[in-house]
């Protein structure tokens, strides 16, 4: 475990503090669409993440889903830090995108960290302003932002996250995480499709090329 959280954190963290991660974590290897975290639960520990991808949702009163960001390698989440600290409730839904591996810090190493190790205090500093940039952006797209151009960010960043030209979503699934509807989504893939930008198949979006 150590060889992974330098590899991830080395650059970030005292030796010191990698050392007490490692003593007081606990590794878990997440497979992809495991949910991690649901609404309304207690949250026990803080994710760091080692490799892999987490996305990070918000639900309606409608229960409609809306993709707020991603997690990834060296990243945490501060929403799940404010929880963690406040004994909350969570307000967002974990699912991992990817096969992740992450280690689960507890909550009163948290606290303790804070006062001893400035990198540490850093390091959370950063993910709030970080995860707060990403909330924003995510504002911006819903209120400033046309569905098309929000669909096209959405395939290259989830190509992105996967490392792969293959998008494995149902419209369905996309119209959830955009927050919009099924036919929508559907008349906009195929317009893309037209633009020869992608291949719609039955089982996939083959993306050629979203520049």
């Amino acid at each position: 475990m150590i060889q992974e959280l330098k590899a991830s954190y080395g650059h970030q963290f005292e030796d010191a503090l990698l050392v007490e991660i490692s003593q007081v974590g606990t590794f878990k290897d997440v497979p992809a669409g495991y949910k991690m975290i649901e609404i309304g639960d207690y949250i026990k520990g803080m994710p760091l993440l080692l490799s892999g991808a987490i996305k990070i949702l918000r639900e309606d009163s409608d229960s409609d889903e809306l993709l707020l960001y991603y997690l990834e390698k060296g990243d945490t989440c501060s929403m799940t830090m404010s929880c963690c600290l406040g004994q909350a409730k969570s307000e967002i839904r974990a699912i991992a995108e990817i096969d992740t591996k992450l280690i689960m810090i507890p909550v009163i190493k948290m606290e303790e960290w804070a006062a001893k190790y400035k990198s540490w205090r850093n390091f959370v500093f950063e993910s709030y302003h970080k995860r707060l940039n990403e909330l924003l952006q995510t504002v911006d797209a819903i209120a400033f932002t046309k569905m098309d151009e929000r669909l096209l960010n959405f395939l290259k960043e989830k190509a992105r996250i996967t490392n792969n030209s293959s998008i494995y979503n149902t419209h369905q699934e996309i119209a959830y995480e955009l927050h919009s509807s099924r036919v929508v989504i559907s008349r906009l893939l195929k317009k893309l499709e037209n633009l020869g930008k992608i291949e719609l198949k039955r089982s996939h979006i083959q993306i050629i090329d979203l520049n």
